[in-house]
């Protein structure tokens, strides 16, 4: 276990992954077994897809999974919406629609890691982003994450906070030092 304090560390990334990398599922799960591994405890929006993969990789490794859900209640996430509920160790029924679980979920945490993803991973980039929360995002993965540095490009924006790489750990480990590094000026 690397750092003391249990960071909060998203997974946002596509419920769909048919547009995704043939082995996101696998590189999903090794993400969520990698925050664990890390110290870390995992959020997701309680979706399916990379999120729900990364949720597998997390309770594989015995770590704690949160879910922020769109829904009201348990019955309106399992019959309105349609999402699972068994890989997580705690489900937070925010009520707003797809809209406003990803601002919750995205200001809930320490940092985010992109995954594939489609126009709701892009929203909780563009949440983190503007929030200036460290970033990282999953190069190869597809969607969204392959898109990132071309949007950024476009838009002018520096990408000071963010990081990437095609290996989950060593992914993971970058993003953890962006957060520690955030955390230290903090207290300055």
């Amino acid at each position: 276990m690397r750092n003391k304090t249990k960071y909060k560390i998203v997974v946002s990334g596509a419920a769909d992954v048919a547009h995704c990398c043939p082995d996101i599922k696998e590189l999903s799960k090794e993400i969520g077994r990698e925050i664990v591994r890390q110290g870390c405890v995992l959020l997701t929006g309680a979706t399916t897809g990379a999120p729900y993969f990364s949720a597998q990789g997390c309770k594989e490794e015995g770590g704690m999974s949160i879910g922020f859900s769109p829904a009201n209640s348990e019955k309106e996430h399992l019959k309105v919406y349609h999402l699972p509920t068994d890989q997580f160790d705690l489900i937070i029924y925010t009520g707003f629609d797809y809209v406003g679980r990803n601002l919750i979920l995205t200001k809930a945490a320490d940092g985010v890691i992109i995954v594939c993803g489609r126009t709701g991973t892009l929203n909780e980039f563009t949440v983190a982003f503007e929030s200036k929360m460290p970033i990282g995002v999953l190069k190869g993965s597809g969607g969204t994450a392959d898109l990132i540095d071309e949007v950024l490009k476009r838009g002018y924006r520096p990408k000071k906070k963010i990081v990437s790489d095609t290996n989950p750990k060593k992914l993971v480990q970058k993003l953890i030092s962006l957060i520690e590094k955030e955390k230290k000026s903090n207290n300055k």
